[in-house]
């Protein structure tokens, strides 16, 4: 039986990536994005399906879920992915811009699965993935908003995973570390960051440099779909799963030390 995925933010990066793979073993691939189109034109399949939706715009996903069903009258797997990122001293960063990074990574993503999920749940099957972050429980000195919605999204993904457990359905967190995609180039830097006379400046200049270049040399994003695609073919998902032994390490040390060692090392690389 044929077998069909939704995936935001798929028109580049980890998402894209994901239909790719997908695509290859016979999925058809819904890849939802505001475009509706691949920011690389050369990755093209039959199989990969383009739509736009914009997931703070509900009637979108209402739309774009409407056509899958249409076409195949059931959705197995929804990936989760799409969002953006701020940086910026937390004094510096407006409630207005704080709630520009939740909108879309957090609340974006509710929107997304409150509008598949009845479609799931009347199936009684389906998997849902969602892409949160190693900085969801690694806090970065001046990312702290973008950290705190991808923390609040692990908390969100694992509530979930037992809301709609007894309906035959399953959830899993995926927490990437740094990926060398289009990410980096579209992180918005808030505007009281970029004035001189900030008490922050010269010091975050040094932290958004330092993430830029491991986000550069970072994982590639096929390395992060392939981990998502092993869920995804998994007869029982893990509720969490953190990619590539390193960040798997990061993890573990998070747990094992105390608290103000753990923030001493972040604050030496980042702060």
């Amino acid at each position: 039986m044929e077998k069909i995925a939704a995936i935001t933010g798929a028109s580049s990066g980890i998402g894209l990536a994901t239909a790719m793979l997908l695509a290859e073993k016979g999925w058809m691939v819904y890849a939802l994005s505001r475009s509706g189109k691949s920011k690389q034109e050369h990755i093209v399949s039959p199989n990969i399906i383009h739509l736009k939706a914009d997931v703070n715009e509900k009637y979108t996903l209402d739309s774009a879920l409407n056509h899958i069903l249409a076409q195949h009258k059931q959705i197995d797997v929804l990936v989760c992915n799409a969002g953006n990122g701020i940086a910026g001293a937390i004094e510096d960063t407006s409630t207005e811009e704080a709630s520009y990074q939740f909108q879309t990574s957090f609340f974006g993503v509710h929107n997304t699965v409150c509008t598949f999920l009845p479609q799931m749940r009347q199936q009684k099957r389906g998997k849902i993935i969602i892409i949160s972050s190693v900085a969801g429980f690694v806090p970065i000195p001046f990312q702290a908003f973008y950290a705190a919605a991808k923390s609040a999204l692990l908390s969100y993904a694992k509530s979930l995973s037992m809301e709609i457990k007894p309906f035959g359905l399953q959830c899993c967190a995926i927490l990437p570390g740094d990926t060398k995609t289009l990410f980096t180039s579209n992180r918005i830097i808030v505007q009281r960051a970029k004035l001189s006379n900030s008490p922050y400046v010269d010091r975050m200049a040094h932290s958004i440099r330092k993430m830029e270049e491991d986000e550069q040399n970072g994982i590639a994003a096929e390395v992060i779909a392939q981990c998502i695609v092993k869920q995804i073919q998994q007869k029982r998902m893990a509720p969490v799963t953190v990619p590539c032994v390193q960040y798997k390490l990061i993890a573990f040390l998070m747990r094992l030390l105390p608290n103000r060692p753990a923030l001493y090392l972040i604050g030496r690389l980042y702060a």
